[in-house]
């Protein structure tokens, strides 16, 4: 298995010579920012979403919106931590070397890579919580995914994953976030009601001003009655 992507007419290989060679083009500022926006800008652009949207959901007006959405902005990390386990026996099993090692002439933006390079744990953790948000709010669960997208060209860009590298933590990622969704939804909306209705702590979960919001209700207006009514009010 550690000769995966070894042979240089794989389009796996000429797809990393094609993107990484972007960065030989590149000024060294770019490659720069590439580096630092591969390894950690993502990452934490990634949490601010999260803090945005419970933000967003903790002002729904109906408490059962709060609760659902802020209990499926919880499972978008727990998800990324489940899913990065997964990936411990993976990698070990797979065994395949960062491509520096198997190729020369690539630009290396972060030295320092000596694990196993399948699966690629930054695409995995970012489709995860991309797609664990997208279960909380449409919203903003698209915009993560968008970033779990720039991150795995990213790490092809920086040098030290496969394209498919990044395929396999998309595909990972996105199968534990869809997959233990409904259990996990299941275990934290009953706990996340309980945190609702607490006092001390339950503006995690909704805050003043979707308390103050009035409920709209629909009331039906009943129609006027016909025949033996019109003979009563005849009488």
């Amino acid at each position: 298995m550690s000769g995966l992507a070894s042979d240089g007419s794989n389009p796996d290989v000429s797809l990393l010579y094609d993107i990484n060679g972007l960065a030989k083009t590149a000024p060294p500022w770019f490659d720069r920012v590439m580096g630092f926006v591969g390894e950690w800008g993502i990452m934490l652009a990634m949490v601010l979403v999260v803090l945005w949207c419970w933000w967003s959901v903790r002002r729904r007006g109906a408490l059962t919106d709060s609760v659902s959405g802020v209990a499926g902005m919880i499972w978008a990390p727990l998800a990324a931590g489940i899913a990065l386990l997964v990936n411990i026996p993976i990698r070990g099993f797979v065994e395949r070397p960062r491509p520096f090692k198997d190729h020369e002439g690539l630009e290396v933006l972060i030295a320092g890579k000596t694990d196993f390079s399948f699966v690629s744990d930054h695409a995995t953790l970012a489709m995860a919580v991309a797609v664990g948000l997208f279960v909380a709010h449409r919203k903003f669960g698209l915009a993560a995914i968008g970033l779990a997208l720039a991150e795995g060209f990213c790490r092809v860009y920086m040098g030290v994953h496969y394209p498919t590298d990044v395929v396999g933590g998309f595909a990972l990622g996105t199968a534990v976030a869809l997959l233990l969704a409904p259990l996990a939804l299941a275990l934290l909306t009953p706990l996340v009601s309980a945190v609702a209705r607490s006092r001390a702590v339950g503006r995690l979960v909704r805050s003043r001003r979707a308390e103050r919001q009035p409920v709209t209700e629909t009331v039906d207006i009943p129609e006027p009655r016909s025949g033996a009514g019109d003979n009563d009010l005849a009488a």
